[in-house]
């Protein structure tokens, strides 16, 4: 079914900008029946295509655009760029998302490339930028969690709107915008590849993440161990086996850790994962600290 006009013309909405890029950055194979409003408007000479310089990527791995380029050269360009009109250069097109694809489009040498054409300003252009972004597959996490939190911040969508319109969980969203709470030296090391998000996130709450990450990366630690090492406080080793009661993931204890700071008391949660119940304590000092907290829960 074709989309409404006023969903295509955005309403300024997450909802209504997603409705405009499709669900992944790379080409996808598409049918002569596909809704004509996914079909291209025009195709425009590559020389009056140019490049956002406000676009938030900007690395461009050269042996993805060469084999993307071959891919052009056999298929085509099979989804369209999106452009806006350059109110700086009358005729010509900046692009709004498709960079990929008018590069490796140059490389295999077309003429012209198939492209949608939006009046967009330059928040919303910004916005598709990152969304586009945050959809590809080939990000790091820490690139994810920064889109994540453009999105939130600078625009002032919720996490809701965001699990929503995108797909993801809110704990998804939650985890990952949780790495930027990192140190810088452990974010690149998530972004060099040599720690998980998983391994990033059980550092969280770790007295000293950063000796812990650099054990962890020289001693090739499971996110397990470090969440036995961050719990003592850096001295288990690998293998220790836990005693007792089960000890609680670093999800779970970083969610205490982020309840304690906005309530300013002590939350305890136990989480059952078989049955995805369990019950949360919140512990006061005194009736006026009780108090208070009747108060934040009544005002939200």
């Amino acid at each position: 079914m074709a989309r409404t006009t006023d969903k295509r013309r955005l309403g300024r909405g997450l909802s209504a900008l997603m409705a405009d890029i499709e669900p992944n950055a790379t080409q996808e194979a598409s049918s002569p029946e596909a809704p004509a409003n996914e079909r291209a408007d025009r195709r425009i000479p590559i020389e009056d295509v140019r490049p956002n310089p406000e676009q938030p990527r900007r690395a461009f791995d050269d042996q993805q655009l060469q084999e993307l380029a071959a891919s052009i050269r056999e298929h085509g360009i099979i989804q369209p760029l999106i452009v806006r009109p350059d109110t700086a250069d009358s005729g010509k097109y900046q692009i709004v998302a498709g960079e990929r694809r008018w590069r490796a489009a140059q490389m295999a040498q077309l003429h012209d490339v198939p492209a949608l054409v939006r009046t967009f300003d330059d928040n919303e252009v910004l916005q598709v930028a990152i969304i586009e972004n945050v959809q590809r597959a080939d990000l790091n996490p820490i690139e994810e969690a920064l889109g994540y939190k453009q999105l939130i911040e600078k625009f002032g969508h919720t996490q809701l709107a965001l699990s929503t319109a995108m797909g993801k969980s809110r704990s998804h969203l939650a985890n990952m915008m949780r790495l930027l709470q990192l140190p810088d030296e452990i974010q690149a090391m998530v972004r060099d590849g040599e720690l998980s998000s998983g391994h990033a996130r059980a550092l969280v709450t770790a007295e000293n993440p950063i000796a812990l990450a650099q054990r962890a990366v020289r001693e090739g630690m499971s996110v397990r161990d470090i969440e036995k090492a961050a719990k003592s406080g850096g001295s288990a080793t690998p293998g220790d086996s836990a005693a007792g009661k089960p000890e609680k993931d670093a999800d779970t204890r970083a969610l205490e850790a982020d309840l304690k700071a906005a309530l300013s008391m002590k939350v305890s949660i136990d989480h059952n994962a078989q049955s995805g119940a369990g019950k949360m304590t919140i512990n006061y000092k005194d009736l006026e600290q009780l108090d208070d907290l009747m108060r934040k829960l009544n005002a939200g």
